[in-house]
C-alpha cells in the first residue's frame, strides 16, 4: 500500500512539474532582442498597479513599455513588494527595477540610476477626522511607513525631533488602511501617490507641504546591466522629445481610478468583485495549488528520508537527521525564503527562479517537520517487531520496508494531514519573493479598488474551501489505509 501511494505522489509531482514548465516563461521569438527581468511594486498607483483586466498599468509601466518598443528589447515583469524587489536587483536576481524609486545618495552606492523621470516630494497624511494638523502634532503618536522607501527614511530622520513611534508595512494600501481604521495616526508617502489615492476614495487628508523633493529613477545593480541602462536613457530621451512621456503622465494623473479599476457597482458587491476578478483569482489559486502540491510531494519524500535517517542504526546518520530537523524547523519560513531567493544568488552569482526558490523553501521547512513525525511514528512501533523480523533472517532494510513502515505510516497519517494543511497556508508567505499566489493576488486587487474587507473575505473563503477539500481527501486516504 505504501509503495502504491508513493508511486502516485511521484506521478502527481511529475505532472505538475510538467504543467509548471508549460506555463512558465517562454522563449521569446525574437531571440536577437535583449531580454531582461524587471521588477515593480504593483500596489503603487498611479505609477504601477493592476487594472480590471489583470493587466499591469500606470505611469512607470507605460514608460517602460514605450522605451522597450523604441529600443527593441523585451522584458518579463516580476511584481513583488518594493523592498524585496530592491534587494533582488541589488543581488543580481533581477536585472532592473522601476517602482517609483527615489534617487538618493545611499541608493547610488548600491544601484546605477538612469535618467531621472519624475519629480516628487514627501507628504504626511492623517485620517479625515484627525485633529493633527502638522508634524508638531505627532508627539507620542504612531506613524505608518512603507518598508524601504524614501518617505520611510525621511520619517525616520524626523522621529527623534517629533517623538513618534513607527510601524512598517510592505505595501501602500495596507499602510493607508492602518491609518483609516485608527491603528496608526499618520502616514508618510510620495506626494503624487498620496494625492491619487485620496482622489480615488482613500479617506485621508494631507496636512504637510511636499518636502525633500527628489526624482524617481530606473535602477540596475551597480556596475551591471550597462546596456539595459543605456537603452533606458536613450529610449526615455526619445519619448520625452516626442511628447509621449507627457501624454502618459497626463493620462494617469488626470484620470479617475474607475477608468482602470472598474465601475463603483462592480467593486461594491461580492458578485461584482468575483465577476470582475475571476481570472486573477483563478490564476492566484492555481499558483497556490502548484506550490502546495509540489511542496507537499517533495517535502514528504524528503521528510521520509530524514525520518528514516533518524532511526538508522548508523550513529552519524542519526546525528545528521537531528541537525537537519533542528536547523530548518528553527528558521522562520520567510527568512528561509529570503535566504534562498536573495541570499544564495548574492553568494554564488547564479539566479534562482522565484517558483524554484519557493518550492525549495517549502521542502526544507515542511520536510523538517515531516521528518520529525516520521521518526516519531517509526519509533512508536513496538521494538519487538524489528527484533522478530531480524530473527527470521530479514535484512534491516527489508524489515523496515515490509514490517515497520506499514505500521508506522498508519500512525503518521494524522500528522501528514495536518502538515498538508499547514503547507497550503504557508504558501502565502512566499508572496514576499514575488510569487503571485492567492494572498498576493488579493493584495494587488485591493490596491486597485480599495475594497479590503470584501476581497479578503473572498480570499479567506477560497482558502477554506481548498483546505476542506484537502481534508476530505486526506480522510478518505486514511480510511482506505485502514
Amino acid at each position: 500500500m505504501f509503495k502504491k501511494w508513493l508511486g502516485w505522489l511521484i506521478v502527481t509531482f511529475a505532472v505538475l512539474l510538467g504543467l509548471n514548465m508549460a506555463t512558465g516563461p517562454q522563449v521569446h521569438a525574437a531571440a536577437k532582442e535583449p531580454h531582461y527581468t524587471i521588477t515593480t511594486d504593483t500596489t503603487y498607483p498611479p505609477f504601477e498597479f493592476e487594472d480590471k483586466n489583470g493587466k499591469y498599468v500606470g505611469i512607470d509601466m507605460e514608460i517602460l513599455a514605450a522605451i522597450a518598443k523604441e529600443e527593441h528589447f523585451t522584458y518579463k515583469l516580476m511584481p513583488m513588494s518594493f523592498n524585496s524587489g530592491a534587494q533582488a536587483v541589488a543581488t543580481g536576481q533581477i536585472d532592473g527595477i522601476i517602482a517609483g524609486m527615489t534617487i538618493t545618495d545611499e541608493r547610488k552606492a548600491v544601484y546605477d540610476f538612469g535618467t531621472p523621470y519624475y519629480k516628487t516630494g514627501i507628504v504626511m497624511a492623517v485620517n479625515n477626522k484627525s485633529k493633527i494638523t502638522g508634524l508638531s502634532g505627532l508627539k507620542g503618536k504612531t506613524v505608518a511607513l512603507k518598508t524601504g522607501t524614501g518617505s520611510a527614511q525621511y520619517a525616520v530622520s524626523l522621529q527623534k525631533k517629533y517623538g513618534f513611534k513607527i510601524k512598517y508595512f510592505n505595501d501602500s494600501n495596507t499602510m493607508y488602511n492602518d491609518v483609516q481604521v485608527g491603528n496608526s495616526d499618520a502616514a508618510f508617502e510620495d506626494s503624487p501617490v498620496m494625492q491619487y489615492a485620496i482622489k480615488n476614495g482613500v479617506k485621508l487628508k494631507i496636512v504637510t507641504k511636499p518636502a525633500l523633493a527628489g526624482w524617481y529613477g530606473f535602477a540596475v545593480k551597480k556596475g551591471s546591466n550597462k546596456q539595459l541602462l543605456a537603452s533606458f536613457d536613450d529610449g526615455f530621451a526619445k519619448i520625452k522629445a516626442s511628447g509621449q512621456y507627457d501624454k502618459i503622465v497626463a493620462k494617469y494623473l488626470g484620470a479617475s481610478a474607475s477608468k482602470f479599476s472598474g465601475s463603483k457597482k462592480d467593486n461594491s458587491t461580492f458578485v461584482g468583485l468575483i465577476k470582475q476578478n475571476k481570472k486573477q483569482f483563478a490564476k492566484g489559486l492555481w499558483e497556490t495549488m502548484k506550490l502546495t502540491v509540489v511542496g507537499i510531494v517533495l517535502a514528504s519524500i524528503w521528510g521520509i528520508i530524514i525520518g528514516l535517517m533518524g532511526v538508522s542504526p548508523i550513529k552519524w546518520l542519526r546525528g545528521l537527521s537531528t541537525t537537519i530537523i533542528y536547523t530548518f524547523r528553527g528558521l522562520p519560513l520567510m527568512v528561509l525564503a529570503f535566504f534562498i531567493y536573495i541570499g544564495l544568488p548574492n553568494l554564488t552569482g547564479d539566479k534562482i527562479p522565484a517558483f524554484v526558490a519557493g518550492v525549495i523553501t517549502l521542502v526544507l521547512n515542511e520536510g523538517a517537520y515531516t521528518g520529525a513525525f516520521v521518526r516519531g511514528g517509526i519509533e512508536a512501533v513496538d521494538k519487538g517487531q524489528m527484533e522478530a523480523a531480524r530473527s527470521l533472517g530479514l535484512p534491516y532494510g527489508k524489515a523496515m520496508l515490509k514490517i515497520i513502515m506499514p505500521q508506522g505510516v498508519k500512525i503518521m497519517v494524522p500528522s501528514f494531514i495536518n502538515q498538508f494543511i499547514i503547507t497550503l497556508k504557508d504558501t502565502s508567505i512566499l508572496s514576499a519573493i514575488g510569487i503571485i499566489e492567492l494572498t498576493q493576488t488579493g493584495t494587488i486587487i485591493i490596491s486597485r479598488n480599495m475594497q479590503g474587507f470584501k476581497v479578503w473575505l473572498i480570499v479567506a473563503v477560497m482558502y477554506l474551501v481548498v483546505i476542506t477539500l484537502l481534508t476530505w481527501l486526506s480522510n478518505w486516504v486514511q480510511k482506505r489505509m485502514k
